[in-house]
């Protein structure tokens, strides 16, 4: 009897599935709903079968590994799922299960080995995590004097475009007067890709790792630039000690308490990308949009698809770290529908939608639009 079949008979297969994503496959009854409103559909006719893996994760039939690194887990299927199933769960379970019999996508190892080695992900000196910050006003977070910690993250630490990000958001939180510190060359890796690629029980050891490192420093309180990295830190760290924020909530806060007063007016149309993982994963919408409607002459215009619907960038669930190829990028569906809107600023506020949307407005040839964060924006109002 060949394996895979006794795989099936005995059930050892399906109850490793059910372990891995804590039975989360279980309520589906296959309508089909994921399927149809996964954004692979919009890029290809071979779209990503959803509904067929969840149904072999249902039943342990081998199989499902083929297309499981597609995903980006965007999470638009869970929204519109009657059930209410945790669809990232079953595929993150399902890709730990491919770590386990060695059937991964090619590139993913390199980029855990550079985790282990490098404490990031972007294969870069930890050395040079604080490089970014030459010349500003950053002192070492001390939880006696400093309200919040600032968490720059890998993204922001080593990729370029994000270093400017991370350099607006020191302008704004100065100009707000913002006590805050961070931790430099010392700041931990959050894990993220780790567990983004489904490499559960690494992405575990460094979340333990990452918890002493705040808890030796006496954090109780951080705030992060990427969404990714707040989503880890508030659902994926247990019993972490401290409260964790994404940036745009943080200023959202400061300008609805005074202490961030927006001057300069800026005549601009901005259209907004919702980040998947600020969004559908943590319902976080309005904040965002409160500080654009702060900026004094902007004029914020809606894309047809947003909130809750709005299209994914093709960057989360470990796609930053894979090859797609270029009419395959929902980006270049996203960039077209902002410059639609007649946009000269299509904001966001996550760093692997900054890259992923400037490259299709590069590709695209859209000139007239400009791919910006909320903390350049918001930076930008602050000049006279």
């Amino acid at each position: 009897m060949p394996d895979e079949l006794h795989l099936v008979i005995n059930g050892d297969l399906h109850e490793r599935l059910i372990e891995l994503t804590g039975g989360a496959a279980a309520l589906c009854y296959q309508c089909g709903t994921c399927t149809a409103s996964c954004p692979w559909g919009l890029v290809r006719e071979d779209h990503l079968p959803v509904r067929k893996i969840i149904h072999q994760a249902q039943l342990g039939v081998p199989g499902w590994e083929a297309n499981l690194w597609q995903c980006t887990t965007c999470g638009q299927c869970e929204v519109l799922c009657p059930r209410g199933v945790k669809i990232t769960d079953v595929f993150r379970g399902l890709r730990e299960l491919a770590w386990e019999e060695r059937r991964v996508e090619k590139g993913l190892p390199s980029l855990l080995w550079s985790i282990y080695w490098n404490e990031n992900p972007w294969s870069q000196p930890p050395s040079t995590r604080d490089v970014w910050a030459k010349g500003l006003e950053m002192p070492a977070f001390d939880p006696e004097q400093h309200e919040t910690l600032l968490y720059v993250g890998c993204t922001s630490s080593f990729d370029r475009r994000a270093q400017k990000v991370a350099r607006a958001l020191v302008k704004v939180l100065n100009a707000a007067g913002v006590k805050f510190g961070y931790l430099g060359i010392d700041e931990p890796c959050c894990g993220e890709s780790a567990l983004s690629v489904g490499h559960l029980p690494y992405f575990n050891e460094i979340a333990q790792k990452t918890i002493k490192v705040f808890h030796d420093k006496g954090v109780r309180q951080l705030m992060t630039i990427s969404p990714h990295c707040y989503d880890t830190f508030k659902n994926h760290y247990q019993d972490a000690g401290f409260e964790s924020f994404h940036y745009t909530q943080f200023l959202a806060q400061l300008i609805a308490n005074g202490r961030l007063k927006l001057s300069n007016e800026m005549k601009e149309k901005i259209t907004f990308q919702d980040p998947c993982y600020l969004g559908r994963h943590n319902n976080e919408y309005e904040a965002p949009r409160a500080i654009l409607a702060a900026i004094p002459g902007a004029h914020v215009i809606e894309m047809p698809r947003n909130k809750s619907e709005g299209l994914c960038c093709g960057g989360g669930g470990g796609r930053m770290w894979l090859e797609t190829v270029n009419a395959d990028r929902f980006s270049n569906l996203r960039a077209t529908e902002a410059s639609e809107t007649g946009a000269g600023i299509l904001a966001t506020a996550c760093p692997f939608c900054i890259v992923c949307l400037e490259d299709s407005v590069k590709s695209l040839n859209l000139s007239k639009l400009h791919v910006m964060d909320i903390a350049e924006v918001v930076a930008l109002a602050l000049e006279k």
